[in-house]
């Protein structure tokens, strides 16, 4: 099952991208999957809301979209901000 391995990468970078101090909250992640790429879309969004549930990420979503062919990409992580301009 290397959906989990590709869902726990996928936290590994939304983790990064929010940083240290966590000023920011992740609301959404969307990937795209083709249907030749080797993955289970079902199983990877099983495995990326099981891991979103928990801190740092409190309840982020996984939005997966289907493409044909090969690819496998993180198309774009929505982030809350909390400062001062949100």
């Amino acid at each position: 099952m290397h959906e989990l391995s590709v869902a726990v990468e996928i936290c590994r970078m939304a983790e990064e991208r929010l940083g240290p101090r966590r000023a920011t909250r992740l609301r959404t992640v969307v990937l795209e999957v083709g249907d030749q790429a080797g993955i289970e879309p079902d199983n990877l969004a099983f495995c990326l809301a099981s891991l979103l549930a928990q801190p740092p990420f409190g309840a982020a979503r996984p939005v997966i979209v289907r493409r044909p062919g090969d690819v496998l990409r993180l198309d774009y992580m929505e982030v809350e901000d909390d400062g001062p301009d949100h």
